[in-house]
């Protein structure tokens, strides 16, 4: 039986979409079939995931991963395109990466491929042929080159991402391998978005919103003769290599796409990924840069407020520390409670959470990003029933009066039990209103396992039922940790 076609669409107010619906059609082609319903509820069922932000800037330590370059003066960029040749993660150590995150209760894994500044993680095959020289006689110039910029250009000369994807394999983690459509080292993607080089005929290539971006205003750059339809040619080429490699080489559930080009190649970058998707019906697609052909979206650094404003998948994604990429100072590490919050959160709205952190040059994260994980598995090791395999049980909770809510319920698949995730700074009063009624056992998860919470502890009235704080206290024998989680069921 042929199964129904998955039609589904990103809210209209996100960010991101709305920068390319002037141009990006609405409804994908006829011709276009999306993910089928069975990855949709694999991707469904994650839950919980962390991005890894890894590449040349990790060398530096800096904030805000490469964006960072596009600010740094001729002989700055000049210094950073060439750190490639140092690039040496010695302590990188892929199954102690996947080892961490299983103890931690994240179930998939986004990597950074290849993020802005155009350094490729993984042994890409495709070669760059024109390239900035910043530091040229005279000011910054276009010059010849014939070069991966890639990994296994490096001394560490392995393939950074086929380590993970076996690794993850093993500890039953998904791999979503991240690519950011911009290429700021390969001048003939230049400058279809933000791009460090400016040409003649820029105003043709980017979309309105990129044309008046403030960031023009700062960004150190050169303005360069228009590229021709040959470098517009081999762009494309490459863009569709580079990512036919990811899906044909490497064994990944997910493709997370990043940024976008402008209206006039947009009729080419489909057919790259109408052609992707035949090579490999089930990967999902993030649906940066491409809207409704993506299947599902991400909104970052922030919660999704409302009810009933999208059927597209989503998963928030949110760094742990001041950025996506390494930060060196502990203070900045949101906390497991931050983690434990948001996640519950997001699961309580039908969604998914992906927290994310970075290694420094050497692959080692932050001890203080371990710590907070490590907690977090530990807490999901108790409570992790109101998490993994659970569908959302109200919409009520996208409402903004429940925006600050310290209290989230979620339900097993069938139906069977429902969840209650209180999220308060220490025991307290559980309160359960009217609209989810009164339930006949109450039973609270505890590191001595599943435990009945007594009726006689249990306030039942026509609106509402109350779990007082003192009951909750002498059954949880360890002390609070962060969060509770309760399960309720009602009798036959």
């Amino acid at each position: 039986m042929k199964e129904e076609k998955v039609v589904s669409r990103i809210p209209e107010e996100d960010h991101h979409y709305r920068t390319i619906s002037s141009y990006i059609e609405d409804m994908p082609d006829d011709d276009y079939i999306k993910a089928p319903r069975h990855a949709i509820e694999a991707f469904n069922d994650i839950k919980f995931a962390v991005r890894v932000h890894f590449g040349i800037y990790s060398m530096l330590k800096l904030n805000d991963e490469s964006w960072q370059f596009l600010n740094m003066s001729y002989e700055e960029k000049a210094e950073y395109n060439e750190l490639y040749k140092s690039f040496n993660p010695s302590k990188f150590d892929a199954e102690e990466w996947m080892s961490l995150f299983e103890r931690s209760g994240i179930k998939a894994m986004a990597f950074t491929t290849k993020h802005h500044e155009g350094f490729s993680l993984y042994d890409t095959k495709t070669r760059v042929t024109r390239r900035i020289n910043w530091t040229a006689e005279g000011g910054p110039a276009i010059e010849d080159c014939d070069i991966a910029y890639s990994i296994t250009e490096t001394p560490f000369a392995r393939d950074m991402v086929g380590e993970l994807c076996e690794a993850a394999k093993k500890h039953d983690i998904k791999m979503d391998l991240y690519y950011s459509h911009p290429d700021w080292y390969d001048a003939d993607f230049a400058p279809y978005v933000y791009h460090p080089m400016k040409t003649e005929n820029m105003n043709d290539l980017l979309n309105d919103e990129d044309i008046n971006s403030p960031r023009y205003d700062t960004m150190i750059g050169f303005t360069a003769p228009a590229n021709d339809q040959e470098s517009e040619d081999r762009m494309i080429k490459r863009h569709c290599e580079q990512l036919k490699e990811l899906v044909m080489n490497y064994d990944a559930d997910i493709i997370c796409l990043d940024m976008w080009f402008g209206p006039r190649i947009w009729p080419r970058i489909k057919e790259t990924i109408k052609e992707i998707r035949k090579i490999k019906p089930n990967v999902m697609l993030r649906s940066r840069g491409i809207g409704n052909y993506g299947d599902y979206y991400t909104p970052e650094n922030y919660m999704p407020g409302k009810a009933g404003n999208t059927n597209m998948p989503w998963m928030v994604i949110h760094a742990l520390g001041s950025s996506f990429s390494y930060d060196i100072d502990a203070k900045n590490y949101k906390g497991t409670k931050w983690i434990i919050e948001n996640l519950a959160s997001c699961v309580a709205k039908g969604g998914s959470f992906m927290v994310g952190i970075g290694p420094d040059g050497e692959g080692v994260f932050h001890p203080e990003a371990i710590r907070q994980l490590e907690e977090t598995g530990e807490w999901l090791k108790i409570n992790g029933d109101a998490i993994y395999n659970t569908v959302m049980y109200s919409e009520k909770h996208y409402m903004e009066e429940y925006s600050n809510n310290t209290l989230y319920f979620t339900s097993s698949k069938d139906r069977a039990y429902v969840y209650a995730i209180s999220v308060a700074d220490a025991f307290h009063d559980v309160k359960i209103d009217a609209e989810e009624g009164c339930f006949d056992v109450v039973e609270m998860y505890t590191p001595e396992g599943l435990k009945r919470v007594a009726d006689s502890d249990v306030t039942r009235t026509e609106g509402y039922m109350m779990l007082s704080k003192d009951s909750c206290a002498k059954l949880y024998n360890a002390g609070y940790s962060y969060a509770c989680a309760f399960r309720l069921t009602r009798s036959d």
